[in-house]
C-alpha cells in the first residue's frame, strides 16, 4: 500500500534540528523512524511478530534500519525507539550504521526487532516494494522527496499553482496478521504524523 505525504514542515525541522549541534545531523529518515515508532505506539495491533503460529504483540517498539555494506543489506535495531528524542534516534542511528558497514555489528543489534524501514531516496528511488523481514509483520519503503506541482487554494478561495515536496512510502504487510485495513489506517495515522513534525518533537 502507497501513501504520499507532505513534507514541508518536516523539511523545516529537520534542517533546524540539524543546526543545533555539530556533532549529530539530524536527517528526514530520523523524524521519519520517530513517526513510525509514535504511530506505532498508537496502533500497537501492528507492533507485533508472526512466527508461523502465533502472533505476538511486543511491548518494546525496535525499528530495524536497512543499511547497504560491502557484504550486503543489514538491519540493526534501534530499541525502544518510541521513547528516543530525534536527536537519540539521529545519534543511534548513525552509530549504528557505522557499526554495520565497519562488519562490527552485535549479534543482538541486528536480531529481532517489531518493524523494518528501509529508505531508498538517497539512490533517486521514487517508490518501490521493500520485503518483509519475518518474524516482522511489515517493512515501510521510503522513496525520495521531490517537488511536485498541485492545485491549491488560497484564503480567498482562489485556485492556484503550489510547488510542494512530497515523499512515497509504501507498507508491506503480513495480512495474516496485519490485514488491509489495519494497514491502511496506519498508513493514514503515519501520513497525519509526518505532516505534523512538530508533535513528533514533543512526543
Amino acid at each position: 500500500m502507497r501513501k504520499s505525504k507532505l513534507l514541508q514542515r518536516l523539511l523545516i525541522m529537520a534542517n533546524v534540528a540539524g543546526q543545533l549541534r555539530d556533532d549529530i545531523k539530524v536527517s528526514v529518515n530520523d523524524f521519519i523512524i520517530k513517526a513510525a515508532a509514535v504511530t506505532l505506539r498508537q496502533m500497537p495491533d501492528v507492533n507485533v511478530t508472526w512466527d508461523g503460529e502465533v502472533c505476538r504483540r511486543l511491548q518494546s517498539i525496535d525499528i530495524s534500519i536497512a543499511v547497504a555494506t560491502d557484504r550486503g543489506l543489514i538491519t540493526p535495531i534501534i530499541k525502544d525507539v518510541a521513547a528516543k528524542g530525534i536527536m537519540e534516534i539521529a545519534a543511534s542511528a548513525k552509530a549504528l550504521a557505522k557499526k554495520a558497514r565497519d562488519g562490527k555489528l552485535l549479534p543482538e543489534e541486528y536480531q529481532g526487532g517489531s518493524f523494518s524501514i528501509s529508505n531508498l531516496g538517497m539512490f533517486g528511488i521514487s517508490d518501490f516494494t521493500a520485503v518483509i523481514n519475518p518474524p516482522q509483520a511489515c517493512i515501510l519503503a521510503v522513496g525520495r522527496a521531490r517537488p511536485e506541482l498541485k492545485i491549491v487554494e488560497d484564503e480567498e478561495g482562489n485556485e492556484k499553482l503550489e510547488q510542494r515536496q512530497l515523499m512515497t512510502v509504501t507498507l508491506s504487510s503480513d495480512g495474516r496478521v496485519v490485514d488491509d485495513e489495519l494497514a491502511s489506517k496506519f498508513l493514514e495515522t503515519l501520513k497525519a504524523n509526518i505532516e505534523n513534525p512538530m508533535r513528533l518533537a514533543l512526543n
